[in-house]
């Protein structure tokens, strides 16, 4: 049996804060206030981008899951689809026609099984949703 090299496998990540970021960047926080930050946001946050900033960084995948599950507009999250902890966020989130073209691509071209299972599921979901509003 071959050892796996986990370095290719997985995405390092960061503990934070991280030093190198500025201002009032959410990334400057610990990793516990930085959970408690996204966690403690209201429904109509407005804080979209702060959160894609998290969702973009090498904080642990926990971290980025969950500031994934707090951004509003889905449509921030598309370009994060090839991440496999990202992708599986958005693809419970897609629930219009317009995605079922956008479901299946991932279904058929994601790395990550645990991203085409999760968009296996919502198409399922979706089709049948739409097919009952017919």
């Amino acid at each position: 049996m071959t050892e796996v090299d986990w370095s290719k496998v997985r995405r390092p990540w960061r503990e934070g804060p991280d030093p190198d970021a500025a201002g009032e960047s959410w990334l400057a926080l610990t990793d516990d206030d930085l959970l408690f930050r996204i966690e403690s946001l209201p429904d109509d946050h407005g804080l979209d981008l702060r959160l894609m900033e998290v969702v973009r960084s090498d904080r642990h995948f926990f971290i980025r899951q969950e500031a994934a599950k707090r951004v509003t507009e889905s449509s921030h999250l598309l370009g994060q689809s090839g991440d496999r902890h990202i992708g599986q966020i958005l693809v419970r989130r897609l629930t219009r026609r317009e995605d079922v073209a956008y479901l299946r691509k991932l279904v058929d071209e994601s790395r990550h099984i645990e991203v085409r299972k999760a968009a296996e599921a919502q198409l399922k979901a979706l089709l049948e949703s739409l097919a009952a509003a017919r």
